[in-house]
């Protein structure tokens, strides 16, 4: 397929070879302002936005998601398959279930199970788990070290509903030793791992699902901007 796409206005060489990927288009605009220089608005299709700029001398792509499987899986899928993306590194927020898993931490998702069935659509193992590109883990665990920051490496649970019905699967996925439920995660290194590519999400928790704690107004956005630093450093390392 021939870029532009219908899902993304931007031309092969606007889009660099690593994307930070937060879900929300405000986020991903508030990175382009906050964090990057020279920075040029790259796509703007049903306001999912995409902005090229630098970090600290290294040209990088932040670029929206959405929420959940489907809207992830089309831009992860038109990045790896049609531009020249090599990775792309997942910012995003989740929910704990587990106590240690404290609001305001940061986790690295290794593996994300899923309760969906999109992965049937994927020529992929039969015993297939998505996990991260070990060596962007190793790196971001490497630079929350440097940075200190409160860190968990675990597995997350990709859910296909927000609002689930299913009763007493909070308890079900803390008992496997789930830390956390979030959206997208699972579908980003599915598209990565057929694509032969590299993923890595990160989160900063958000909540906790246990107790039903929200993070503080008051300390959002310096966690937010821990795991978005941790986000860029890392990309440098293969911009």
């Amino acid at each position: 397929m021939k870029v532009p796409t219908p899902h993304n206005t931007a031309t092969m060489d606007e889009i660099a070879n690593v994307v930070i990927m937060p879900g929300d288009p405000l986020r991903s605009k508030y990175i382009a302002e906050e964090f990057l220089l020279d920075t040029k608005l790259v796509n703007n299709v049903r306001g999912v936005q995409g902005y090229t700029g630098y970090w600290k001398d290294k040209r990088i792509t932040v670029m929206a998601s959405g929420i959940g499987i489907p809207s992830i899986s089309v831009y992860a899928y038109e990045l790896y398959n049609f531009y020249n993306t090599e990775a792309i590194i997942r910012v995003g927020t989740a929910g704990s279930i587990q106590e240690d898993v404290k609001v305001g931490d940061v986790l690295f998702a290794e593996t994300a199970f899923t309760n969906s069935s999109f992965l049937n659509d994927f020529k992929l193992p039969g015993a297939y788990v998505p996990r991260a590109d070990k060596s962007l883990l190793n790196r971001a665990v490497e630079i929350a070290k440097e940075k200190e920051i409160v860190f968990h490496v675990g597995s997350v649970l990709t859910e296909e509903i927000y609002y689930s019905q299913q009763e007493n699967i909070v308890e079900w996925w803390k008992e496997r030793g789930i830390s956390a439920f979030e959206m997208e995660a699972a579908a980003l290194y599915a598209n990565a791992d057929q694509a032969g590519k590299k993923a890595l999400a990160l989160f900063t928790v958000s909540n906790c699902i246990l107790t039903g704690e929200e993070m503080d107004v008051m300390i959002r956005e310096r966690a937010l901007n821990d795991m978005i630093e941790i986000g860029l450093d890392t990309a440098w390392e293969l911009a």
